[in-house]
């Protein structure tokens, strides 16, 4: 039986980069679909690249020829400072860029897509940790960009029920690794990267956004991208939601001072903590029995571990002067 075909729409992002990688490390035939807005975009050049406007729906449409998987991972996405800084725009350019791809995806008979929406649609979750139809039984997001990433699972139904698209949702847990670039601005980059961005560059006392006490599960992108991946290609997978990370919870002034720890600061760790943003999620952690049971996947690589390589890649980075101070 001949390998599947697949498109990876973002396919030079964070998440979608990793992806790509492994799919092409398997023997897959891959195309990237991205337009290369992110400063960090990486292209496989082993892949099929196409550089596109995903919100362009006539220019959508034959990208999505001859394939059997998509992958949906292109989106307005960003930390938390972006999510309160533009949320028309998150809102107007991801809608426009699902009615385009999921219009292409059931114009070409594709055999499914795979969404990759994100644990942000758990906002208002109260249980925990959260199952994957916990997002059906509380209050919708708050933030722009969470309310987005929900809307793309209601594309995901919605075009099943009128179209029978074949999809599959998973949902991501703070992906954290190599690769993603941190930002000048507060809240511009993930946690991960910024924290480490901060030590490096010798801030002191490390400042922190609100009081430390939120929690996270953090998921290397190794493994969300395996997870996906695995998605993707088991029978179990089809029309399911799933979350796809690590039920590790570890609160913020933890992290810190983990990372400092790892990287070796010689003075006493000290933070301080500054005002955070109106939207603060304090508590997320997923419930991943269904994706163990299902897909049988889980994921494989150490935190201590994928910290370490994150450090070692952004001190590089930094001797090479492509990190911001």
């Amino acid at each position: 039986m001949a390998k599947k075909k697949f498109l990876i729409t973002g396919g030079a992002g964070f998440i979608g980069s990793e992806i790509v990688r492994q799919l092409l490390d398997q023997g897959y035939y891959v195309r990237i679909a991205d337009d290369l807005s992110k400063k960090d975009a990486s292209v496989d050049r082993r892949a099929d690249f196409v550089k596109v406007d995903l919100s362009n729906y006539k220019k959508t449409e034959t990208v999505f020829r001859g394939i059997d998987i998509v992958i949906n991972a292109a989106a307005k996405i960003g930390g938390i400072g972006y999510f309160h800084k533009y949320p028309a725009t998150i809102l107007s350019e991801n809608n426009k860029i699902y009615s385009s791809t999921f219009e292409a995806a059931t114009r070409n008979k594709i055999e499914r897509l795979v969404y990759i929406s994100s644990s942000m649609v758990f906002e208002s979750a109260v249980l925990f940790p959260s199952k994957e139809d916990d997002a059906e039984k509380i209050p919708p997001p708050i933030t722009s960009y969470g309310f987005s990433k929900l809307t793309g699972e209601w594309y995901c139904r919605a075009f099943w029920d009128e179209y029978k698209l074949p999809y599959s949702i998973c949902r991501p847990f703070n992906a954290y690794g190599v690769n993603e670039f941190p930002q000048r601005e507060i809240g511009y980059a993930h946690v991960i990267p910024d924290l480490v961005r901060k030590i490096l560059n010798g801030q002191y006392p490390l400042e922190i956004l609100g009081d430390g006490q939120q929690t996270r599960c953090f998921t290397h992108v190794v493994d969300v991208a395996s997870g996906i991946i695995a998605v993707a290609l088991h029978k179990n997978g089809k029309n399911q939601t799933f979350n796809i990370g690590s039920d590790k919870e570890i609160k913020m002034i933890d992290l810190a001072r983990k990372i400092w720890d790892l990287i070796g600061v010689k003075k006493p760790f000290e933070v301080k903590f500054v005002l955070g943003f109106k939207y603060d999620i304090r508590k997320r952690v997923p419930d991943v029995t269904k994706v163990k049971k299902m897909i049988n996947w889980q994921p494989t690589v150490n935190f201590d571990e994928g910290l370490r390589g994150v450090i070692k890649w952004l001190k590089v980075q930094k001797a090479q002067k492509k990190l911001e101070n």
